[in-house]
């Protein structure tokens, strides 16, 4: 069977939508299938193309036996609603074009979260007339609703009736959490051809390790209990309620022993960045986004992961991938995220809720784990066993069985 894949993202960028396809992907390959991805060159987060890369119309190579096609798009850093509109546009439009060089594909994949990338995957199907696959990670544009990128009005209203026909359109969709699917089925979506395959981890990579001595030595963390952030720093996460428990640290007694370590980039990193040394927050820690090979040494330097969406209805359908990380590594959680992800939180004991946007709950989390030293050996103890109920290489599969039903019909 030959797959083509549509994405925005790739490595070698180390967000969730690059690790999920590429793991996705390799196991496919690793199966006896032939996979085809038409990408951006690598850019992410910053806007800025990777070095040994090139903007340009057309360039190929093969990664993990993954035949990776690069088109031009319009380039621009993760920030401003009306440039990265243009940038999804331009992929939705070279990407749409490439796929139609690619010869002899069964099935087709798009994947959110924007679905411009669905709109060329919908379009090159039609040409190709060959089943295609919404594969569903957000869901947009009612995210733009939540962290209000963008004002109500008819563009947004327009971009719904889009996404609701690309649902329609789809032979499947797959959907990242039980959640989606309730949501879609509400708004009058077929539940028989929505499945869930949802976020997980590669066991292989994502294992305990030692913390890097070097590293806490680099960045000044012998001796704290460090707390730590790591991806995207954009509008849906709320940052600042770290930057406001690190403030309420700042002037306890006691508060010099915690330090909290952001690592990453996005549309909020410079104003976060501004904030911490305006106020003075020299407790706080701010690392530039790394590779994905250096991005472990990071985890392991931490005792604990904190992970933050905006206190929405939205998000309470969202399961960060990072979970899944931090379990495989044996990292306890402070989870700020409502809803069914909370849920998975809870039932596998790898760390405490704490309410989103509160710093306050923030604090009295970060508190209560590193003065209960019984409970965070029980979390880190349960993180790698539950890592493998959310095994990469199983969803890979269980992903896989869904794209040869579209195949063979």
């Amino acid at each position: 069977m030959h797959i083509l894949f549509l994405t925005d993202n790739f490595p070698p960028e180390v967000n969730a939508p690059a690790s999920r396809t590429f793991e996705h992907c390799r196991e496919w390959v690793k199966a006896g299938h032939r996979v085809t991805v038409i990408t951006s060159a690598p850019n992410f987060p910053k806007g800025k193309v990777f070095e040994g890369y090139r903007n340009r119309i057309w360039q190929r190579e093969t990664m993990a036996g993954i035949d990776v096609i690069r088109v031009w798009t319009y380039i621009t850093a993760n920030e401003g609603f009306a440039k990265r509109t243009l940038d999804y546009v331009s992929y939705m439009v070279t990407g749409f074009l490439v796929s139609l060089f690619v010869q002899r594909v069964d099935v087709i994949v798009g994947t959110s979260p924007q679905f411009f990338t669905v709109c060329a995957a919908y379009a090159s199907s039609v040409f190709k007339r060959v089943p295609w696959v919404f594969e569903l990670r957000d869901i947009w544009p009612e995210s733009i609703r939540a962290v209000g990128a963008m004002k109500q009005g008819k563009v947004l209203n327009l971009l719904e009736k889009v996404e609701l026909f690309l649902y329609r359109k789809a032979g499947a969709i797959v959907a990242v959490t039980n959640a989606s699917r309730t949501s879609l089925m509400r708004r009058g979506i077929n539940g028989d051809k929505i499945h869930v395959v949802t976020n997980g981890v590669d066991i292989s990579r994502f294992a305990p390790r030692e913390k890097d001595a070097k590293l806490q030595k680099k960045l000044g963390l012998q001796g704290k209990f460090v707390a730590g952030y790591i991806g995207t720093h954009g509008l849906a996460h709320a940052l600042d309620t770290l930057l406001d428990a690190a403030k309420a640290l700042k002037t306890a007694p006691d508060g010099d022993r915690f330090r909290i370590i952001l690592v990453g980039d996005g549309a909020n990193k410079a104003l976060l960045r501004q904030r911490a040394q305006i106020e003075g927050l020299d407790n706080v820690v701010f690392v530039e986004s790394v590779s994905k090979d250096q991005v472990v040494r990071y985890w392991s330097i931490l005792d604990v992961s904190v992970i933050h969406l905006k206190k929405d209805e939205l998000f309470t359908t969202v399961i960060p991938s990072k979970l899944f990380e931090c379990m495989g590594m044996a990292i306890p959680v402070l989870y700020g995220v409502e809803g069914e992800s909370a849920d998975i939180v809870e039932r596998e004991e790898v760390g405490l809720l704490f309410e989103p946007e509160s710093p306050e709950a923030l604090v009295a989390g970060l508190r209560r784990l590193s003065d209960d030293s019984e409970l965070l050996a029980r979390y880190r103890a349960n993180g790698p066993v539950s890592a493998k109920r959310y095994d990469r290489s199983s969803l890979a599969v269980a992903m896989l069985k869904i794209l040869k039903t579209q195949a063979e019909r």
